[in-house]
This record gives structure tokens, C-alpha cells and sequence, in this order.
């Protein structure tokens, strides 16, 4: 049999990585970025949910600022919500990457008027933003949210990610690791996570984020 017949019996298996996000948090926004760089290098493709920073902090003790964080959070993370209802899944990556421009590329506030830019260039209905003030999105905002969360427990924050049956917190990274180095910190990432009883490496984080 000739290479080329080889070739035609070899099957592509794509793992599917589902990420779980909250566009306010930007170390999420970084591991966002290497999510889509471990596209390029591995057979892998992410598929975006919502989490919600202010969900996970509801009744914790917090300060006056950070209670007041979180209070305006809940409006971006409704307005994904709202546009996966409204468009569908494939929705969210585009938005994400809209929002997380402005916010973390640009240093503006996610208000009405940075949401409305981010769905102009996602090419979704500016009408979305009004999702900011409706709690009818809360809901789907809840399950999408516990979905995520529930693997990982709530002790941790955002990014979350499900590979089948392995689900993890991070990883928590700075610069955005690119090319195969992107693929090397995966391959890494899903063998330590996929081992039975396994929970933490950590060490003392001395960067603050960097979005080159």
C-alpha cells in the first residue's frame, strides 16, 4: 500500500476544550489568548461558556470596592449570555474576543458603551446591551455558570476548562505563551490534570498581567 493510501485511513480525533470565562477577569483573558494559540498546534478546538465572577462572590465578605466590582460585572457576563441565546454558541468566542480587546487591550470599563462597541465588532445587534440590566438572563447566566464551576468546586476562579472527564482550574500564565510552547504547556496542563488525586502546583505569582 502506497503512502498516500495510508494517509487516507488516518483519523483526525479533535479534543474539544470548554472554556469557561468572565470578560472582567484578565487572567482569563491571557489564558484565553493561549487557548486559541493551543489551536494552531494541537488538534484541539475551544468551544466558550460563560461563568460569572459575581455569581461565585454573592454572599462572601468583601470589601466596599470589590463588592462594587462585582455589582457591575454581572451586566457583560448577561450580555454573552443573552447572545448565545439569541445566535448560538459559536457567538460567545467572537464577543469575548471583542470584549477583551477594549477591556484588557484598550483599559476601558466594561460599561454600556464598551459592551455596545464589542458587539459591533462581533457583528452581533447592538439591541444585546440592554441584556446588562435584565435579570431574565440570570437564569441561563446560573446554569452555564454552575455547569462550569461545579467540577472545580468554588474555591477557585476563572479561567475554568473541561477536557472530557478532566476539568481544571488556570493554568495562570503571563505573557501568553505562543506557538509550540502554547502546545507544550497544554500537553503538560491535561497530564498532570488527568492524574487521580491531583490538585495543586502553584508558586508565588510576582508579574502582574502582561497582554503583548
Amino acid at each position: 500500500m502506497s503512502t498516500r493510501s495510508l494517509r487516507a485511513y488516518i483519523v483526525v480525533v479533535t479534543t474539544f476544550a470548554d472554556f469557561w470565562f468572565d470578560p472582567l477577569c484578565p487572567w482569563a483573558w491571557i489564558t484565553s489568548r493561549w487557548a486559541l494559540e493551543v489551536e494552531q498546534v494541537r488538534d484541539v478546538r475551544v468551544r466558550w461558556h460563560v461563568m460569572s465572577l459575581a455569581l461565585l462572590n454573592a454572599g462572601r465578605d468583601q470589601s466596599a470596592d470589590h463588592a462594587e466590582a462585582m455589582a457591575k460585572a454581572i451586566g457583560p457576563v448577561r450580555v454573552c449570555i443573552a447572545a448565545e441565546q439569541a445566535h448560538g454558541p459559536e457567538a460567545l468566542g467572537p464577543l469575548y474576543t471583542a470584549l477583551g480587546t477594549h477591556r484588557h487591550l484598550g483599559g476601558e470599563a466594561l460599561d454600556t458603551s464598551t459592551v455596545t462597541k464589542a458587539l459591533i465588532d462581533a457583528d452581533l445587534p447592538t439591541d444585546l446591551a440592554a441584556a446588562m440590566d435584565d435579570p431574565a438572563h440570570d437564569a441561563a447566566l446560573r446554569a452555564s455558570h454552575d455547569a462550569g464551576m461545579k467540577p472545580v468546586g468554588l474555591d477557585v476562579g476563572t479561567p475554568v476548562i473541561h477536557v472530557g472527564d478532566i476539568a481544571f482550574f488556570g493554568p495562570v500564565v503571563t505573557p501568553t505563551p505562543r506557538g509550540e510552547l502554547a502546545g507544550r504547556l497544554w500537553d503538560g496542563v491535561i497530564m498532570v490534570a488527568g492524574v487521580p488525586g491531583f490538585y495543586e502546583i502553584k508558586r508565588t505569582r510576582e508579574a502582574r498581567p502582561a497582554f503583548a
